[in-house]
């Protein structure tokens, strides 16, 4: 088993581009892997289902089947996950910076 943390899965699964670009086709709904194929024309149905891989391992896609049809869904919670421990508290940082910088300009 590996010791790969779940915020290391999800740095991973959005390091490419088109894997961020799949996350953006499901932002406004669910979208079946036939259809995904057909978004990024230009790379094979196992390249579209091994970046789908990786995005579910990362838990920012959920796969259901319905029938035939495999429904690829977006969990955008990883990704609040990702903010709210690191850009929200390194923001929050830089911004007391500049406060007090501005502070110290009008002083």
């Amino acid at each position: 088993m590996s010791s790969e943390t779940q915020d290391d899965r999800v740095f991973k699964a959005l390091a490419h581009p088109r894997r961020r670009a799949m996350l953006d086709e499901l932002k406004d709904g669910p979208k079946t892997t036939g259809a995904l194929c057909e978004t990024f024309s230009d790379m094979d149905r196992c390249t579209v289902m091994q970046h789908l891989k990786v995005l579910e391992e990362a838990a920012l896609v959920v796969a259901r089947r319905e029938g035939r049809e495999r429904w690829n869904h977006l969990d955008a919670l990883p990704i609040k996950r990702i903010h709210d421990r690191w850009i929200g508290e390194y923001a929050a940082h830089a911004v007391s910076i500049l406060d007090r910088l501005k502070a110290d300009l009008e002083g």
